[in-house]
């Protein structure tokens, strides 16, 4: 009984009503065709390959066809050997060993003095080359190369092109023949060519080196192809053969960059290209584009460039948006390289009109090209486009535009007023978007403007009266407002007209914030300390203030539990210390120009490693507020030191701000050293004591501190600097081990920084610390890492969630290594830089040798 023909199997799976119906034919079918297989039925083999195929299509299993497919292609029939070689493309690959099987046939095959057999065996070859099966036959195609027949010489350098893939190393096998092939006349072997030296140049920098003398041919080819006259063969809308063109174009800009020789040779050549190519159709507009790129990535002359620029302009006012949207994206990459250029500021205008357009991508291409182009010259007229953009925005871009916004206007501000504005709008509009990253920006940049503290805090208290839902606006207005109520209360206000509010009503305001449920821990936790700042600031409302604290002690959040309890401490027990504690922060000093390059302000308590004595300055800062001197010559012990810094800003609110709260967990593993006594128990009430576990996201290892004793001794009535054993001395200092750099690629770089446990010799404290080399920020940023079973890995939350550009991100890993084995670790990163989701992966095996 013959089987069923494949227009019948087509024909019976498409009538099928429901995907149970399609599952019940095909493997009715399926099992038809393995029976046939086991009969060795000759005669319907090809007609049973051809319906498995179909089957394969559709997502079912055709593995057992695979040895069927090679009986075939052994076949002295052509019909045959078509459908087995098509098999054999469709349902073998390298990673299938069955696949080796075939390499006799091949060679047998392509030396075939029929030129469609030898066709179809390259084409194989090409399809499921593997490295072994590429040294066995690279020999037979360079043979092939040097055909008469132009149709089997195209098909063996597509072959070529695809074994130089798999076996870079066999590329100068080939070197000569590709380079004959530029002397044929057929388009067809010329444009294989083409892309078959393109190929080489990026996998061999000597074949580079070569294939730059034979620039003057290229460009003589490309020139016949612009000046050649009407051709059927090979005209597409008028224009010759512009698969030719844009592969010539291709390999010119390979062969062009970072060489200025070769640069030279071929900008007349470019210049008329991109002069006298019709870009009224697609064809036109490949060839003008792939010239653009061209232009950009060689030495070329200046006006060339110009020329180029102005291209892509004309492609911004394309109907067809893909059009559109690659010009937005050359003009981007151009102006990071480039960012005072002149000629793309020509086009502001019309990048500015690609906001409005519907596609999302266009307009959030043109977003990222829009603050590329932000400079001093134009930083006001921008701006004002850009917010008045922000108000029709999507939600979703708020908070890139607001933290690329903040990072032009503190860069190229003409003004500090102007700055200050700048960043008040666009806290009004896109306040509940801002990141975590930005706030310290913020809160430095308004610490530093002491004239305009008054004018600051108004505009803020009016948009906290308007809207206290947007909770990173909210923070940012209630930490000026604990600063500065006073201000805001005496109308000293002279940039505007002061309004009238009363101690009272701030008072209110800040108890409505704490009592809303829109309100998050953070934000509570600002609004009480904002109110204990008040206390000293408005006198005539210190009394309430204590009451309200007071309620805020049986909170069901045991971290506004506490705080209340501590502020209410310094109320009853060490009320004449109260206005020296709360007096105004000092101005923060940022480093690096963290500022402008909008990273996060680091803290003087978030060290990355151990903190040594170089911390002492940061320490005396309790000491200078409660008005006394700092000792230089007795540096005071290291946990101590990083101790003070981090307690008064956990008191003052500004822990919370700076991204204090979570750091602690991840930057101080080693911090195992008692606190000085002396002061244990005023840093302790202050926030350094058991206020610290609480934001730490993991356990961490418990150790003997008197500190919490004294701290726990002075709220319940101990004296506040009475004495206490002597701290226990610290560990010897062992050499650490060097850093290490695990990542490296588009901007992105990861360091490691190691550190050893002396608690636990087989326990290691990594520092991660990644920084972002690229123009625009690394938002979402994800780090995994990933050990061997015998190994435990523990990886601490990072600092923030996003990567300014200039920027730094810190987190920490803890690794546990019983059986001290060699460390290998897998890494997975992911981020959205510009809009564009990056995943990237990679594999971290030159740990040092004395981490354990």
């Amino acid at each position: 009984m013959a089987p069923q023909k494949l227009r019948d199997l087509i024909r019976a799976i498409r009538s099928a009503k429901t995907a149970a119906d399609e599952r019940e034919v095909v493997q009715r079918e399926c099992a038809h065709i393995r029976t046939s297989f086991r009969n060795e039925d000759n005669d319907f083999r090809c007609r049973n390959i051809a319906k498995l195929l179909y089957i394969h299509m559709l997502g079912y299993p055709a593995h057992f066809g695979q040895v069927e497919c090679l009986k075939l292609v052994a076949s002295q029939r052509f019909s045959d050997k078509r459908m087995g070689y098509l098999g054999t493309m469709m349902l073998l690959d390298e990673l299938k060993d069955v696949h080796m099987l075939v390499t006799n046939s091949l060679k047998n095959d392509m030396n075939h003095p029929t030129q469609y057999i030898s066709g179809m065996a390259l084409c194989t070859l090409g399809s499921i080359c593997s490295p072994d099966m590429g040294r066995d036959l690279a020999g037979e195609v360079e043979k092939l190369l040097k055909s008469t027949n132009s149709y089997v010489r195209k098909k063996a350098v597509l072959c070529a092109l695809r074994i130089i893939r798999k076996v870079p190393e066999l590329n100068e096998h080939f070197v000569a023949s590709a380079r004959s092939l530029l002397g044929e006349r057929n388009h067809g072997v010329l444009l294989t060519g083409v892309t078959l030296i393109r190929e080489m140049c990026l996998i061999d920098q000597e074949c580079l080196t070569y294939f730059r003398r034979l620039v003057p041919t290229l460009v003589r080819i490309l020139k016949n192809l612009i000046m050649a006259g009407y051709s059927a063969e090979h005209d597409v809308s008028g224009i010759t053969d512009p698969f030719l063109q844009v592969a010539i174009l291709s390999l010119l800009r390979v062969l062009g960059r970072d060489d200025v020789e070769a640069s030279e040779a071929m900008n007349d050549i470019l210049a008329q290209v991109a002069t006298n190519t019709d870009g009224s159709r697609n064809v036109g507009t490949s060839i003008l584009y792939e010239a653009v790129l061209c232009i950009m990535d060689i030495q070329a002359e200046s006006g060339l460039r110009d020329l180029a620029i102005h291209q892509l302009g004309k492609f911004l006012l394309h109907t067809d948006r893909n059009i559109k949207y690659v010009a937005l994206t050359t003009l981007l990459k151009t102006v990071q390289a480039n960012p005072n250029s002149e000629a793309i500021q020509r086009h502001r205008a019309t990048i500015i009109e690609c906001l409005k357009d519907p596609d999302m991508s266009i307009r959030r291409r043109a977003l990222a090209l829009a603050f590329a182009l932000v400079n001093e010259n134009n930083v006001r007229t921008l701006t004002t486009e850009l917010l008045e953009f922000l108000d029709v925005a999507e939600v979703e871009l708020h908070a890139y535009m607001a933290s690329e916004l903040l990072r032009s206007s503190s860069r190229f501000a003409p003004n500090r007023r102007w700055q200050i504005d700048t960043t008040l709008t666009v806290l009004e509009k896109a306040g509940g978007s801002l990141l975590e990253s930005d706030l310290p920006l913020v809160v430095q940049l308004f610490s530093g403007c002491s004239e305009l503290h008054a004018y600051l805090t108004q505009r803020l208290y009016r948009a906290l009266v308007h809207d206290i839902s947007r909770q990173p606006m909210t923070q940012i207005a209630v930490w000026c407002i604990g600063e500065f109520g006073d201000l805001l209360v005496a109308g000293a206000v002279e940039e505007e007209t002061p309004i009238k509010v009363n101690g009272a009503e701030v008072v209110d305001l800040l108890k409505t914030i704490l009592d809303s449920s829109l309100s998050v821990r953070v934000t509570r936790e600002l609004a009480l300390t904002a109110l204990m700042k008040l206390s000293t600031r408005l006198p005539d409302q210190s009394a309430r203030i204590q009451n309200m604290l007071v309620s805020y002690q049986n909170n069901v959040d045991e971290e506004l539990q506490q705080r209340s309890a501590e502020y209410n401490a310094i109320f009853t027990k060490f009320n004449n210390l109260r206005g020296a504690l709360l007096e105004r922060m000092p101005v923060f000093e940022a480093k690096s120009s963290s500022v402008e390059q909008n990273a996060q302000v680091p803290a003087p308590a978030q060290s990355t490693q151990a903190a040594p004595a170089s911390d002492a300055s940061g320490g005396n800062s309790l000491l200078e507020l409660l008005g006394g001197d700092a000792p230089s010559s007795q540096p005071a012990p290291a946990a101590a030191a990083s101790a003070a810094p981090a307690s008064m800003m956990d008191l003052l609110g500004l822990g919370d701000l700076l991204g204090g709260g979570s750091a602690p967990a991840m930057s101080q593993p080693q911090q195992h050293a008692p606190a000085a006594s002396s002061s244990a128990g005023l840093l302790d009430l202050l926030g350094g004591g058991p206020s610290m576990p609480m934001m730490q996201p993991t356990p961490q290892p418990q150790h003997t501190s008197t500190g919490g004793a004294a701290s726990l001794m002075d709220l319940m009535g101990g004296d506040l600097l009475s004495s206490a054993p002597a701290p226990a001395p610290a560990p010897a200092a062992v050499e650490a081990p060097p850093s290490l750099v695990a990542f490296d690629k588009d901007g992105l770089r990861i360091v490691f920084q190691f550190a050893r446990d002396m608690m636990n010799p087989t326990s290691l404290l990594i520092n991660l610390t990644a920084t972002n080399a690229t123009g625009a920020p690394m938002l979402n940023f994800v780090f995994q890492a990933a050990v061997p079973k015998s190994f435990q890995l523990v990886l601490q939350p990072p600092s923030a969630n996003a990567i300014a550009p200039g920027g730094a991100l810190t987190q920490g890993i803890q690794i546990s290594n019983p059986e001290r084995a060699a460390v290998r670790m897998r890494l997975r990163i992911t981020y959205t830089l510009n809009g564009n989701n990056v995943v990237e992966s990679g594999e971290v095996n030159n740990f040092p040798n004395n981490l354990f």
